[in-house]
């Protein structure tokens, strides 16, 4: 099933990218012309450091909301990694030390427990809300479990010299993160998978009517969106020198919130990874420009959500006509 590109749905697909740009571009003028200290290379800098793992995160998720569903698991697989790692490689619980190899089979929990996910809801037929609540719990046990109230220390330099390291101006997290954007960006819009995680957001009946393996697709972007958290509790492992069943809290909600301000409402159908990773940054400067400017924390709180109820209402918006139908 080949997608028709009509003039109007290019119009709207263009207005959903340049929105959420144009107000990126706004923040980070009126941020720079608040606070000089803001436009340095070094804050910069810092806030492309301080993207790289919810990018990450985005790129994944995108896939799962682009297909209606949503996925709650992340911060207990990111967890889950995350001991994979300190466990793994060169740590001050065990003699084990596997290197390089140890911190790709940190990975291993995270693409299982995405396709456990993905067999939950496409297979089975629960929600995605409750399936993936469920191996958020079952991930997060087993880390606390591989814990033991004591998080092992990662003593491998060579991955906290990566971790912490750059190359050139730009943080190594922040390479590999533009390298994820990029491959999620052609995922979507070049291969089947990215083409039908749209399609199934937008009808899902329709494309089955169509003859087309929705479970298949559905299991494959809980399986990526798996695969890329236990990347980002690897490499923030990298970054803080342990493991910690703590590494990913309060990233699912930012990532979620990232996606919806981005342009790719909880429906499915719309937006992207390049509208995702907008989100990302578009937080990144306004927490980033509000510590510069001197806004309180409460205060930054409270911005951030009315951002997010903001973002909520502009998602659904577009529904508006089918819900006045039905009431």
């Amino acid at each position: 099933m080949e997608t028709q590109h009509r003039p109007g749905v290019l119009s709207a697909a263009r207005a959903q990218l340049w929105g959420p740009a144009l107000a990126l571009l706004i923040l980070c003028i009126g941020f720079g012309l608040a606070e000089p200290r803001f436009a340095t290379a070094q804050n910069l800098a810092a806030i492309a450091d301080r993207s790289a793992v919810p990018l990450i995160l985005a790129v994944g998720m995108s896939f799962v909301v682009l297909q209606g569903s949503i996925d709650l698991a992340l911060e207990g697989i990111m967890a889950a990694c995350s001991l994979g790692l300190a466990m793994l490689v060169l740590n001050s619980r065990s003699a084990l030390d596997l290197g390089g190899a140890g911190a790709a089979l940190a990975l291993l929990p995270g693409f299982l427990l995405g396709l456990l996910n993905g067999g939950l809801v496409a297979r089975l037929g629960v929600p995605s809300f409750m399936a993936t609540l469920g191996v958020w719990s079952a991930s997060l046990g087993a880390a606390m479990l591989l814990s033991g109230g004591q998080p092992p220390l990662i003593l491998d330099q060579g991955m906290r010299s990566f971790g912490l390291g750059r190359t050139g101006a730009m943080p190594n997290l922040a390479l590999i993160a533009v390298a994820i954007v990029a491959l999620g960006y052609g995922l979507q819009h070049y291969t089947r998978f990215g083409r039908y995680s749209m399609a199934i957001g937008g009808d899902e009946a329709l494309l089955r009517l169509s003859g087309i393996a929705v479970d298949r697709y559905k299991v494959a972007a809980f399986a990526f969106s798996g695969l890329l958290a236990g990347l980002g509790g690897v490499l923030a492992s990298m970054q803080i020198g342990l493991g910690h069943v703590d590494i990913g809290i309060g990233q699912m909600l930012a990532t979620v919130t990232a996606v919806v301000i981005g342009g790719t409402p909880l429906s499915g159908g719309r937006g992207g990874v390049l509208q995702s990773a907008l989100g990302v940054l578009i937080l990144a400067v306004l927490a980033n420009g509000m510590i510069f400017v001197g806004v309180t924390p409460e205060l930054q709180k409270a911005v951030q959500g009315v951002i997010i109820l903001m973002a909520s209402l502009l998602a659904t918006w577009h529904l508006r006509g089918r819900l006045r139908s039905v009431a």
